[in-house]
């Protein structure tokens, strides 16, 4: 349980460049899982596909979790379903977004 909650902090430290609210605030995180031998598999989204900073993003994403200690290997999948959209925030994002 400690590493999910590190690999929680790592991705609440990632922003997304275009919205200032960090990737798992806005809802883009849609799974964590980690197996027996810590194996990290990252299900996650974009605010959009055409998404110019995908790329950056994503290695950003891999990059940061690859370098907790505890990560064997990090698996790292984009999916668009479903398709993110503004009821995935957090009550805290929707908040500094002036959305509540």
């Amino acid at each position: 349980m400690n590493l999910e909650k590190n690999i929680v902090e790592v991705l609440k430290s990632i922003y997304d460049p275009e919205i200032p609210v960090n990737i798992y605030e806005l809802g883009l995180i849609y799974e964590i899982n980690i197996d027996d031998d810590n194996r990290v598999q990252i299900i996650m989204t974009l605010t959009a596909p055409n998404c110019p900073m995908a790329d950056e993003l994503l290695g950003e994403v891999h990059q940061k979790i690859s370098a907790l200690e505890e990560v064997k290997e990090v698996d790292l999948k984009l999916t668009f379903d479903p398709p993110w959209d503004q009821s995935m925030l957090s009550e805290e994002a929707a908040l500094s977004l002036g959305l509540l």
